[in-house]
C-alpha cells in the first residue's frame, strides 16, 4: 500500500520502489528505533519486517527508506537507516542474521497476495485489529503467499553482487536475497 501512495501522491515513480523483506529461518530479527518496542534505543525482535527503498535517479543524490513503524525520520537515507535500525556493526548471534529479500515494486505489486491470515490465532481471532483496506489478491488469482517471501536463509543469500543480480530482481516475483552486508551494495550496484 505504501508503494502505490507514494507513485500515486507523486513522491516516487513506481519503477524506483524496491520492497525489502526482513527476516531469517528464525523469524527472530532485531530492529532498532522501531515503534513497537518498550526500550529506550527501540529495539524489537519481529518475525519478519518490510520496507520500501527508493532509488533515486539523480545524481548524487541517496537513495532513501521508508519504514511506517520506526520513529527515524520519514523516510530516511539508506545510509543512516542502516546504520541506526540495522546496525550491521552490531555483533549478532547467528540465529539473529537478516536476510533481505528485495523485490522490484511492481514486480511484487502483481504478484504479492495476503488474506490476512497470519494476524488470527488459531480459534480465527483477529490477533489485533486488522488494516482498513481490503485483502490483497496477486494478478493470478492467489490469496496467500506472504509465507514465501518470509522464508529465507541465509545459505541462499547471493554469493556475488553484480549487474546479473540487479537484473533479475526487475523479473523474479521473489526478488533476490541479500545478506546485512550486502543491502547498500545491491543498491549502488544500479547506474546512474
Amino acid at each position: 500500500m505504501l508503494c502505490k501512495k507514494l507513485s500515486a501522491d507523486g513522491v516516487a515513480n513506481l519503477s524506483d520502489l524496491f520492497v525489502v523483506f526482513i527476516s531469517n529461518e528464525n523469524k527472530h530479527i532485531p530492529m532498532w528505533h522501531q515503534k513497537a518496542s518498550h526500550r529506550a534505543d527501540g529495539i524489537i525482535l519481529w518475525d519478519y519486517h518490510v520496507i520500501c527503498i527508493q532509488k533515486r535517479e539523480e545524481e548524487n543524490s541517496v537513495d532513501l527508506v521508508w519504514d511506517l513503524d520506526s520513529n527515524l525520520p520519514f523516510p530516511s537515507k539508506l545510509p543512516s537507516y542502516v546504520s541506526e535500525s540495522i546496525r550491521p556493526s552490531f555483533e549478532l548471534f547467528s540465529e539473529f542474521q537478516r536476510v533481505f529479500r528485495i523485490v522490484h515494486a511492481p514486480v511484487f505489486l502483481r504478484s504479492f497476495a495476503s488474506d490476512r491470515r497470519h494476524m488470527k490465532d488459531s480459534e480465527g481471532n483477529w490477533i489485533s485489529p486488522p488494516p482498513e483496506h481490503k485483502v490483497i489478491v496477486a494478478e493470478d488469482g492467489t490469496v496467500h503467499n506472504l509465507n514465501q517471501y518470509i522464508d529465507m536463509s541465509t545459505k541462499d543469500v547471493l554469493k556475488d553482487l553484480g549487474e546479473d543480480s540487479v537484473n533479475v530482481v526487475y523479473i523474479e516475483q521473489l526478488g533476490v536475497l541479500v545478506g546485512e552486508s550486502q543491502l547498500e551494495q545491491f543498491f549502488s550496484c544500479f547506474s546512474r
